[in-house]
């Protein structure tokens, strides 16, 4: 896991996967840094209808709670920006992915990014910067020591099963682990070798 950062900037789709645990909040409570979104991905959820969730309402407690924070692109990301999301498709990115490494790159913060495009890209443009995902979230020690292993296994099932949280291939067996077997093998985002009986 990348040494901890003092801020994290999180995607449209790591919210998601946060508040399909139903721990959103104290996830956060125990991580010991700040976490923030962009505006931009931030109205990504409102059009979000892939956990049925209702993201925006959820993220709007977050961020009442002063667990998240809401941030804008100053010019010097709007400038990134613009080149992420202009060119051929397969080397741009979604508005809020784009905004995401974007704000992390002019702000010396780690992007949280789940997608592989979105990792590639970034480590293509912005070299071997730090970054992180959804699961290495889960997998700080100070959230195992908030939830104990049990309830954080659930919370990890669930964002599994409902926003289908991906799973980079080098934490699958942690994930496998937390969870056990059986529940992996009712999780359609995760590899089909754990995936099978």
């Amino acid at each position: 896991m990348a040494e901890q950062p003092w801020l994290i900037i999180a995607d449209a789709s790591v919210a998601i996967n946060l508040n399909a645990t139903d721990r959103a909040m104290e996830i956060l409570r125990a991580l010991p840094f700040r976490v923030a979104m962009t505006e931009i991905a931030q109205s990504e959820l409102q059009a979000d209808r892939r956990s049925g969730r209702g993201d925006a309402a959820l993220l709007a407690k977050l961020v009442q709670a002063q667990c998240v924070a809401i941030v804008s692109l100053d010019a010097a990301a709007l400038e990134i920006f613009a080149e992420l999301v202009a060119g051929p498709a397969a080397e741009t990115l979604d508005d809020g992915e784009a905004a995401t490494i974007a704000y992390a790159v002019t702000r010396d913060a780690v992007p949280v990014i789940d997608e592989r495009k979105g990792r590639r890209i970034c480590r293509a443009r912005f070299g071997e910067r730090p970054m992180l995902s959804t699961v290495e979230l889960f997998m700080h020690p100070a959230v195992a020591a908030a939830l104990g292993r049990d309830i954080l296994g659930d919370a990890v099932f669930r964002a599994l099963q409902t926003a289908r949280m991906r799973v980079l291939p080098e934490y699958v067996d942690w994930v496998v682990a937390l969870i056990g077997i059986d529940r992996a093998h009712q999780c359609p985002s995760l590899p089909r070798r754990v995936r099978l009986p």
